[in-house]
């Protein structure tokens, strides 16, 4: 199952293919490919190039690491994501390692370090869901996570599954088209929630693409 993102304006494929779904294969996720992807995240840009992110991983063939995992996710996410061949904790390290100071841009940099690895998940045709459902202190405590590090998002990763083997509502979720706000809602210029007129609006935008057509 595929969702493609119904975009106003052009945008790269892999950007309109990537979604998060909840229905996983059980098809395992081959080692090379896992390797590429944290490749994929090692080249994010970061602040400083401090590059503060780590992956906790687990996969299924390892049953206590796997469960341990899953065991710190929501009562709500386990109904789901117990079919993902591989779950993952991103870590954010919150300090500088030369001098000490915060890193305020810490989650952010790891943000951009996942995108870099669903993005190359998407390109392996494999799928990613990003889960905030989980307990941050079990999952600290369970894998030993250090003072200084945050537990970020948990995450599933896979080869796309059938929705029909969800459970009701998640099944009719999967099935729901998915929708964005439009960018001149979070597009500002000169004051706070002043659309730029850089933004546009979709209406006016979509009748110019029609005239040009009907002029060919």
């Amino acid at each position: 199952m595929e969702k493609p993102a119904d975009a106003r304006y052009p945008i790269h494929e892999l950007l309109r293919r990537r979604w998060s779904p909840r229905a996983f294969s059980n098809r395992p996720v081959e080692p090379e490919k896992l390797r590429s992807l944290w490749e994929a995240a090692r080249w994010a840009p970061s602040s400083f190039n401090e590059q503060p992110w780590s992956f906790m991983v687990a996969i299924r063939e390892n049953r206590t690491d796997y469960d341990r995992l899953l065991n710190c996710l929501t009562e709500s996410n386990q109904r789901w994501a117990h079919r993902a061949p591989v779950l993952m904790l991103s870590v954010a390290k919150l300090s500088f390692d030369e001098g000490g100071e915060p890193n305020r841009h810490a989650f952010h940099d790891v943000g951009l370090a996942v995108e870099n690895l669903v993005i190359q998940a998407t390109a392996f045709e494999l799928v990613v869901h990003q889960m905030a459902g989980f307990h941050v202190d079990r999952a600290r405590e369970e894998f030993q996570i250090p003072p200084g590090y945050e537990p970020v998002a948990a995450i599933a990763l896979g080869y796309p599954g059938d929705p029909s083997e969800l459970p009701d509502p998640l099944r009719q979720r999967e099935l729901r088209p998915r929708s964005r706000k439009p960018i001149d809602e979070f597009v500002f210029s000169g004051a706070w929630g002043k659309a730029s007129v850089l933004a546009g609006k979709g209406e006016c935008d979509d009748a110019v693409v029609q005239v040009r057509r009907d002029d060919h």
